[in-house]
């Protein structure tokens, strides 16, 4: 139909035309509370979080400093390295920018 593609099973139209983004590849990971976070970035934890396989609990209002962004397993996607807890991954959504 024109310049759409349709689904002949469902009446899905969409668009053939290629998505443009500023940054191609590039993925924006947000906080919280809406902040745009990148690598290096110090954050505060919002909201206790239990330890797999642990009786440990991070609290809330801990810093992290030094974050790294990537494409995690599920929804983690910051590696960092916890004081007196070590190295884990964290969800953007139990971080607030600092």
């Amino acid at each position: 139909m024109g310049a759409l593609l349709v689904c002949p099973e469902c009446g899905h139209e969409w668009s053939s035309a290629p998505v443009e983004s500023d940054e191609p590849g590039e993925r924006v990971i947000k906080d919280a509370v809406g902040n745009v976070l990148a690598d290096g970035d110090t954050v505060t934890v919002v909201k206790d979080l239990k330890i797999k396989g642990s009786s440990s609990v991070i609290k809330v209002g801990i810093k992290v400093r030094g974050i790294r962004l990537l494409d995690g397993v599920g929804d983690h996607d910051i590696d960092c390295k916890v004081d007196g807890v070590g190295p884990m991954q964290l969800k953007s959504s139990v971080v607030k920018k600092v």
